[in-house]
């Protein structure tokens, strides 16, 4: 019985170890990431964009899912003249996450900026669509008017 005890003790004790370890490596990551991102976030609001290209780089490399870095790297890669690359990486944001209204907007900013003002619409009345079913007509509103400025500009030409 005493041998029975033990044997369950210790397996016991081995299963909260091992999952106190694991949860101390998922802190430890999750704090890692979070340090390179408020990096890259200081960075870019100083306008050192290499710098924050290089720690958001840095966060996508520890966590590939997380969007929001995409779109910041994005707008790193767009400030540097990279638009190609700035391009690509909003259109996989759209691609991974289809309901991320951000990032046709800044895929319609990038377009506009290469004078692709057809393809700058569509995205930005995907954009508009996304937030007004998100609940957000501030912003689809403001798309809106955007929207009809550049119409009229068009018109004028």
């Amino acid at each position: 019985m005493l041998e029975n005890f033990s044997t369950s003790s210790l397996i016991a004790a081995i299963v909260v170890i091992l999952s106190l370890t694991i949860l101390g490596y998922f802190a430890w990551k999750t704090l890692i990431i979070s340090d390179f991102f408020q990096k890259g976030v200081n960075l870019y609001q100083a306008e050192d964009y290499q710098g924050a290209e290089a720690a958001f780089r840095k966060v996508i490399s520890l966590n590939s899912s997380n969007d929001v870095v995409r779109l910041l790297l994005g707008d790193v890669l767009n400030q540097q003249g990279q638009v190609q690359e700035a391009t690509e990486l909003f259109r996989e944001v759209i691609r991974r996450s289809p309901k991320n209204a951000d990032a046709y907007l800044r895929l319609a900013n990038v377009l506009m900026q290469q004078e692709q003002k057809e393809e700058a619409k569509i995205n930005l009345l995907q954009a508009k669509d996304l937030l007004q079913k998100q609940r957000q007509p501030e912003k689809a509103e403001r798309i809106s008017n955007l929207l009809d400025r550049i119409s009229a500009k068009s018109s004028e030409l």
